[in-house]
């Protein structure tokens, strides 16, 4: 049975889905027609971890999360850019490199539009190759001020260590 609850947050509403004891959806809306809606530990949990994370108190989700659905190459991108690490970047470009075809760049655009779980899978960690902020579900301004929160966060880490 999937769960699902939605949350008023930072620039919007949160919108998650947990089945099986995993979450297996981040919707950045509320828009979601004849939906029943059940908070479940897990899910308030995945929220309270969001919340830690967009104030920078949390580098890492520790909620449990399962990737449903995609093809095997969004699949592969979606992996690729789990293992992004918080407060850096990469371009479109290095992440089709990384998922072994330099020339998928437009693909590697379609795969992050359809990440499932966006923040624990970080794709707004992927910018152009010009520096500039492209494309993000929850808006540019919210890729943006995610991108600043780690900046600031991973700065004062390593000031600290």
């Amino acid at each position: 049975m999937k769960c699902k609850y939605f949350y008023r947050f930072g620039l919007g509403h949160l919108y998650i889905v947990e089945e099986s004891g995993s979450i297996v959806g981040i919707h950045f809306s509320k828009c979601f027609d004849n939906v029943e809606l059940k908070e479940t530990p897990l899910i308030k949990k995945t929220f309270e971890e969001i919340e830690e994370y967009m104030t920078g108190k949390r580098q890492k989700f520790d909620v449990p999360f399962k990737i449903t659905g995609g093809t095997e190459f969004m699949n592969r991108v979606w992996n690729v850019v789990a293992q992004i690490p918080y407060g850096e970047v990469i371009t479109y470009k290095e992440l089709a490199t990384r998922c072994g075809n330099d020339k998928a760049s437009r693909i590697i655009g379609s795969s992050l539009n359809r990440n499932p779980l966006p923040l624990l899978i970080p794709c707004h960690r992927v910018i152009g190759t010009n520096g500039s902020l492209v494309g993000y579900k929850g808006g540019l301004k919210l890729k943006e001020k995610i991108l600043k929160i780690e900046k600031e966060h991973v700065s004062t880490t390593i000031k600290n260590a």
